[in-house]
């Protein structure tokens, strides 16, 4: 029999169910990494997984008979027969991911392999509320499956990537907290409607998970994934997992405050990261200095920093701008210890185009000298695809976890 041990008594399990519940385990072991891999061999699994050449052997079989992974040609061996290569089988099974943005949202389309097969963006108002990202998100969704009825067939659920806080009640009900919006608490089914699963979580955390992944922090374990845009977030890997905290708002890093009695914040605080760095901060600062631009979003910053380059005015922004962020990111150094920095979000990407250097050299004179060593910074791997490649990740999570 297979004995465990709880609360000091001896508990009993029989031996059918251990074999059983450690065979789903191998077995769902086994098609994570044929994903992350997305090409591998028999033998690198039964390294990876610790298991016998059987044992992998007879899973790998079971998931190729399902149509779940294929054998995608060889390579030749140092001797005796090819090796053949495994990876997931693409039109398996598909995946949505959508990144809902504060005026409009993107939703993606993900083959097996997390692949983008096709895209539709909605939205594009000044100002969203959750009555119109509902409609949007329905219209994309709709458009998507006109255009894909085979993938529909085999979708397994749709992920979401939201501005602001999910949380799961006892009651098992997600809730979007978007404090910063000023949206009342919204239950994520009043959001997306689908005859599907729906997984939700905060954007900033689905590009760590993308960046987990197939990215930057892919077999890193210690990771800050930061998201600059008009919001600012932060998502925390720590060996290897994503942090989410006891309701799951861990890592609320634009909400840190660096100025007691600071510039005030849409969350209705003062002082916020994300009172100085998100782009509406970044582009009234720089208006008020008398900078003259169009729009709000990416050409907008575009033209912040080119004006840096000669204008004294905006060049004093930048380098404060530069030195506020070396801030904020330099505190989670210090409080987490991380081997390396992403940082994405269309703002973001913006600055790490021009600025990495020297936000890399502000972090490092912010933060203690010795975890201060110990980092390197990337910018994101996917541009703008992050958010939704990270949320289309958790429909595959579920099945992997229930294969």
């Amino acid at each position: 029999m297979g004995v465990s041990y709880t609360s000091g008594r001896r508990l009993v399990v029989p031996e059918a169910s251990t074999v059983t519940s450690l065979r789903h385990r191998n077995r769902s072991q086994i098609l994570r990494h044929i994903i992350l891999a997305r090409e591998t061999t028999r033998a690198k699994l039964g390294r990876l997984c610790d298991l016998s050449p059987a044992s992998v052997t007879k899973l790998v079989g079971e998931l190729i008979a399902e149509g779940l992974v294929r054998e995608n040609g060889s390579v030749a061996s140092r001797g005796g027969r090819p090796i053949a290569l495994i990876g997931p089988r693409p039109e398996a099974a598909y995946a949505i991911g959508a990144d809902v943005g504060e005026r409009g949202v993107a939703v993606e389309l993900f083959d097996l392999t997390l692949r983008r097969v096709d895209r539709e963006f909605r939205g594009g108002r000044e100002e969203e509320s959750a009555a119109t990202i509902a409609q949007d998100l329905r219209e994309a969704l709709a458009a998507l499956r006109d255009r894909n009825p085979q993938a529909w067939t085999r979708l397994l659920g749709v992920g979401v990537g939201l501005p602001g806080l999910v949380e799961t009640d006892p009651g098992g009900e997600q809730i979007l907290y978007a404090q910063t919006l000023g949206w009342p608490p919204v239950p994520i089914d009043q959001l997306v409607s689908a005859d599907v699963p729906v997984f939700a979580e905060n954007g900033a955390k689905t590009q760590a998970k993308a960046e987990l992944w197939f990215g930057a922090a892919h077999e890193v374990g210690h990771c800050l994934v930061a998201l600059l845009g008009r919001g600012v977030g932060l998502g925390v890997i720590a060996d290897g997992r994503l942090t989410h905290g006891y309701a799951g708002s861990a890592a609320e890093w634009g909400h840190t405050k660096i100025e007691r009695g600071g510039r005030p914040c849409r969350c209705g605080g003062h002082g916020c990261i994300e009172a100085y760095a998100g782009s509406d901060a970044i582009l009234k600062a720089w208006r008020d200095r008398g900078g003259v631009f169009d729009g709000t979003g990416w050409r907008a910053i575009g033209a912040f920093l080119e004006a840096a380059e000669s204008d004294p005015a905006a060049s004093r922004l930048r380098d404060d701008l530069v030195d506020t962020i070396g801030l904020g990111l330099a505190n989670m150094v210090n409080l987490t210890n991380p081997r390396r920095i992403i940082i994405g979000g269309w703002v973001g990407l913006r600055l790490m185009e021009r600025l990495a250097e020297p936000l890399e050299r502000a972090i490092r004179a912010h933060s203690l000298p010795r975890p201060a060593a110990q980092f390197d910074l990337r910018p994101s791997t996917f541009g703008g695809d992050a958010v939704a490649l990270g949320a289309a990740i958790m429909p595959v999570e579920a099945m992997i976890a229930a294969s």
